[in-house]
C-alpha cells in the first residue's frame, strides 16, 4: 500500500457529548465527554484495529462514524466529503459504501424476517437495477461466502444461534459491496474457527476490492493476526497510534502496556507494576491532565497539571505521555525504545 494516498476515511478532533441525568432538578447539566478529541486516518485497503477496555468510546465512535450518533464538534471526512453536519436524506446514498457490523447481531437483526430477505433487502434499497433472479443469486453466493449453508435462507432469524446471527449480520454488510466497513466486535460471538473463518473472508474481499476495515475488538490476538495498524483509546482519548508489529514489539504508552499485560495468560504481577488501582477519571469535567493519572505508576504532578500532545515518532508511532520521545526517556519504568 502506497503510504502518500489520500485517507479514505479522515477524522480530526472528533468530540461526542452524552448528557448526564440531573438528580435535582435546578442541578446544573453536566456532559460525559464519551469520545474527546480523535484522531486518525484510514486508507483503502487497509485494517485499522480499535482497541481499549470498556468503556473508552470505542462504540460510540463507531456510531458517529456512520451518523448514529450527534458529534458535538470535529470533522469526519470521507472519500473527501465532510460527513459532520450532513443533511439525513444525504446518507442513504452513502450506505452501499459505509457499512457496519453491530456488536450485537441478534439485536441488529429483524427476528420476523427470513436469512432470505433480511440480505435481499439492502440489495433493494440500494442496487434498484438487480432484477429478483440477479438479487437471489446474489443472496445465495453471499450466504455461502460466510459458510452458511443454503438451508438457511428460509430461516427466521429468531430460530439462528448466535454465531448464525454474526455471520447474516456480516453477510448483509458485505453484500452491497462496500468501501468502508466498521466492525464492532464483529467477531465475537464466534468460536475460534469460526473467527478464523470470517476473518480470511474480510482478507480476501479486502485483498479484491481494496476494503477499508476499521476494526473494534477487545482480543489482542486477533489484532496482531488481522491488522495493518492500531489505535488505543482509554476514556474518549487515544493514547497511541502505530503500526501493529511497532505497537506489539515496543508499546510506549504506559496503558498500552498494561493493556498487553491484562491477556489471559500474561503474568499478574506485570500487570501489577504496571497499573495502579486508582479509581476512573471523571470525564464530565475538563480535563486539567492526562486521563491515566490516576492508574498509570509513572505519573508525577506535570502529568496532573499538562493534557499531553501527542507526539509523532520517527517509525510513525503517536503518542500522548509527556514522557515519550524517539530517544525514549530511561529510568521512569516504561521501557527500552
Amino acid at each position: 500500500m502506497n503510504a502518500k494516498t489520500e485517507p479514505l476515511l479522515a477524522v480530526r478532533q472528533l468530540a461526542v457529548r452524552h448528557r448526564v441525568r440531573r438528580w435535582l432538578p435546578f442541578a446544573p447539566m453536566r456532559w460525559l465527554r464519551a469520545v474527546d478529541g480523535v484522531n486518525l486516518n484510514l486508507r483503502a485497503g487497509e485494517t485499522l484495529a480499535l482497541v481499549g477496555e470498556s468503556g473508552s468510546g470505542k462504540s460510540t465512535l463507531a456510531r458517529a462514524l456512520i451518523g448514529l450518533q450527534a458529534v458535538a464538534a470535529g470533522s469526519i471526512r470521507y472519500d473527501g466529503r465532510e460527513l459532520v453536519g450532513l443533511d439525513r436524506k444525504a446518507w442513504p446514498a452513502l450506505r452501499r459504501e459505509i457499512q457496519m457490523v453491530f456488536q450485537d447481531p441478534q439485536s441488529s437483526l429483524n427476528p420476523r424476517m427470513r436469512v432470505r430477505d433480511i440480505l435481499a433487502e439492502p440489495l433493494q434499497a440500494l442496487q434498484p437495477q438487480l432484477d429478483a433472479s440477479a438479487r437471489s443469486q446474489r443472496v445465495e453466493r453471499m450466504l455461502a461466502r460466510v459458510g452458511l449453508p443454503a438451508e438457511l435462507l428460509d430461516q427466521r432469524a429468531k430460530k439462528l444461534s448466535g454465531g448464525q446471527c454474526q455471520r447474516v449480520a456480516i453477510a448483509r454488510a458485505l453484500i452491497c459491496e462496500p468501501r468502508l466497513l466498521i466492525c464492532d466486535e464483529a467477531v465475537a460471538a464466534l468460536d475460534v474457527n469460526a473467527q478464523l473463518e470470517v476473518l480470511e473472508l474480510l482478507r480476501s474481499v479486502q485483498a479484491e476490492t481494496g476494503l477499508a476495515i476499521l476494526f473494534i475488538t477487545h482480543d489482542l490476538g486477533i489484532v496482531r493476526r488481522f491488522s495493518d495498524r492500531v489505535v488505543v483509546m482509554y476514556f474518549g482519548r487515544v493514547m497511541e497510534q502505530a503500526r501493529t508489529a511497532v505497537l506489539f514489539e515496543t508499546p510506549r504508552h504506559p496503558y498500552t502496556k498494561a493493556l498487553m499485560a491484562s491477556v489471559p495468560g500474561a503474568d499478574p504481577a506485570q500487570r501489577a507494576a504496571l497499573l495502579r488501582d486508582g479509581p476512573a477519571p471523571d470525564v464530565t469535567v475538563p480535563a486539567s491532565g492526562c486521563l491515566f493519572t490516576s492508574r498509570c505508576p509513572m505519573a508525577d504532578a506535570e502529568c496532573l497539571r499538562r493534557v499531553p500532545y501527542t507526539r509523532s515518532l520517527r517509525d510513525g508511532a503517536a503518542v500522548a505521555c509527556h514522557y515519550i520521545a524517539d530517544d525514549w526517556v530511561r529510568g521512569r519504568g516504561f521501557g527500552d525504545a
